[in-house]
């Protein structure tokens, strides 16, 4: 399905004829005339008289998502944006990046220059400035619209600032003044000051999403916003091992997360059906073994110059890749490109289904730890990030002491490496090892198995298939997805306590929450943002939010505001009738956002053996 169209609140597009001689009243030669037709002419009309009609609700200081921590408006201190704003940032690479990051948000739409430069005064403390305020501050022609010009001002010529308080702000938090004289961001940290960007752009009219200029008025509402993240591990996944997607693609999954707060992708790289990571010391794993995906397409893998690049990009927006490398199951791709690595020594065919729990490595063969050592090795040496992602999942034919030798020794090997090792709960029964984190994708909240675990020292990421899982159906109908954990509209996925969830795990003991997305049956961009939206939002605000700002009612509306945002910016969507979606001006070239596709059920190679999908055994 292609993205829909790009939807531009405040640009009404009327048609126009060439202007004639007030002389001669004759058309000018040579130049087309276009007479609009009736449909046209309708379709101008409708368009203008919805926007007189329906004029855009304001945004207010509370309907940022995920919710802040405190939020005190103060409707007399708006602040309205003019076109000699220049952006003003504290000394500091990374800083300074925060800013012309706020500057490539706000130019498309405003169409304005909105130079960056230095502030003139450093702070006295350890706070991190970032200033939007006025021509009148030095910007000289010579240097408007560069990234190494001056300070920025909003509509009465007094400045748009960010800055940073160090108390209790922690190193991801931020605080947010609004003023008619100015807009302030306060932070400890240049990732406090991009979490504080992010907010000051939900305070901004829909149409800031805009790619292309708009005629608005850009104005911020009055008042203070102090915020910080409640769990400091906030993630979703992305499985590109059951179907490709290019890095393009992984990019602007990275910034959706970055819009909520999210500060980690983990990107699931292998599998039975695909191996998506070059490792050069096996360098049949990608050829080989990343040459299949679900379905029989050609697959494709990442180089270690995609993967940098998609490193880069994801640093950039204070996003930690978070590789995962599964293992000792899920290995079907590996054992096609390298049989040595098989219990019997055969290749086994390549795999375009969906079953689980038929492959393995041998963990009885040295042979089969070199690999995991180079393969991990590889990865690490590329992930600038703490964490490695070893799977463990569904590893049906490796058993008992088979089963946690492998796990322990392999936790050694990422020990080696320097990096803390990530598993899904089934290693919990594995020694545990310093730092070791479980994520937990089970359906039911009671597991002594994963209270053992804790108490031996493991830390949590909670991402349960029956409210986390985001290839789950919103409802019956939904053309992609299963259903084997429920179905999973916005309000099951926003309706529970990450902190509260497992009976006898303490809330210290999470570390966060993560969304899972496998893409058995999701094979193009869209059809992600489809899963995506509306339910990562709702997710991020579980791992952001404090509890005590959890309120179904309340999060409904502040979501519905996000519909024109993402239609604006051309992000697909599921229009949940849980949520009360403003309406949108009517085009006639606006695409449908729901995904059609059929998709077509694939057995698996061992279907006697190879469990169903339950909420026991689908991939989690």
């Amino acid at each position: 399905m292609p993205y829909p169209s790009q939807i531009h609140p405040g640009a009404v597009a009327v048609p126009t004829t060439p202007s004639t001689s007030p002389e001669t009243d004759h058309e000018p030669t040579g130049l087309p005339v276009h007479q609009p037709s009736a449909a046209e002419l309708a379709r101008t009309a409708a368009r203008a008289a919805g926007e007189l009609l329906a004029p855009p609700a304001p945004v207010r200081l509370g309907d940022v998502v995920p919710a802040p921590g405190s939020v005190a408006a103060d409707p007399a201190a708006d602040f309205t944006l003019s076109v000699d704003a220049v952006i003003q940032v504290s000394a500091g690479a990374a800083a300074r990046d925060v800013a012309v990051q706020l500057a490539e948000l706000l130019r498309p739409a405003t169409g304005w220059p909105l130079p960056v430069t230095g502030l003139p005064h450093a702070a006295a403390d350890d706070r991190l400035t970032l200033t939007l305020t006025g021509a009148t501050a030095g910007v000289g022609p010579e240097t408007a619209g560069t990234d190494t010009a001056t300070p920025a001002t909003g509509g009465d010529g007094h400045p748009l600032v960010a800055s940073a308080p160090a108390d209790d702000l922690g190193d991801e938090g931020y605080r947010l003044d609004v003023t008619s004289a100015a807009v302030r961001i306060t932070a400890r940290t240049a990732t406090g000051l991009f979490h504080g960007v992010q907010t000051l752009r939900q305070l901004l009219p829909a149409a800031v999403e805009s790619p292309t200029p708009v005629d608005a008025r850009w104005v911020v509402p009055g008042g203070v916003i102090v915020d910080r993240p409640r769990f400091a591990y906030r993630g979703a996944m992305l499985d590109v091992a059951r179907h490709f997607f290019p890095v393009a693609d992984v990019l602007r999954v990275i910034d959706h997360l970055a819009r909520y707060k999210l500060n980690h992708l983990h990107l699931h790289l292998t599998d039975d059906q695909g191996w998506r990571i070059a490792i050069d010391s096996w360098p049949a794993l990608a050829s080989v073994g990343g040459a299949t995906e679900v379905g029989g397409g050609p697959g494709g893998h990442y180089t270690a110059a995609d993967y940098r690049r998609i490193v880069r990009h994801a640093a950039r927006r204070h996003v930690t890749v978070v590789p995962e490398v599964d293992l000792p199951g899920h290995t079907n791709s590996a054992l096609v490109a390298y049989p040595e690595l098989a219990p019997d020594k055969v290749a086994p065919p390549p795999y375009t289904g969906t079953e689980v729990g038929f492959s393995y490595v041998d963990p009885a063969d040295e042979r089969t730890y070199d690999f995991v050592a180079d393969v991990l090795g590889e990865v690490a040496a590329r992930t600038p990030g703490p964490w490695l992602h070893i799977g463990g999942d569904e590893a049906f034919k490796v058993k008992g002491a088979a089963y946690t030798g492998f796990v322990e020794r392999t936790q050694r090997i990422v020990a080696a490496t320097g990096k803390t090792v990530v598993g899904w709960h089934q290693i919990a029964p594995a020694a545990h090892t310093a730092g070791r984190v479980l994520q937990w994708w089970g359906t039911n909240g009671d597991d002594p198995e994963i209270v053992e675990a804790v108490r031996r020292g493991a830390r949590l990421i909670l991402s349960p298939g029956n409210h986390a899982y985001l290839d789950m159906k919103y409802a019956p109908d939904t053309p992609i997805g299963h259903d084997w954990a429920g179905l999973i509209d916005v309000r099951r996925a926003y309706d529970w306590d990450p902190g509260a969830h497992l009976t006898g795990v303490p809330a210290d003991a999470v570390l966060g929450v993560e969304a899972p997305l496998w893409t058995e049956s999701v094979t193009t961009p869209a059809e992600v943002e489809f899963m995506l939206f509306p339910r990562l939002p709702a997710l991020a605000e579980l791992a952001w939010s404090p509890r005590a700002t959890h309120d179904w009612a309340g999060f409904r509306d502040r979501l519905a505001g996000h519909g024109p945002r993402w239609s604006t910016a051309g992000i697909a969507f599921h229009r949940s009738p849980e949520v009360p979606w403003p309406a949108e001006r009517a085009d006639a070239d606006r695409l449908d956002r729901e995904p059609t596709r059929p998709i077509p059920a694939q057995p698996g190679p061992d279907a006697a053996e190879a469990p169903a999908p339950t909420a026991a055994t689908a991939d989690g």
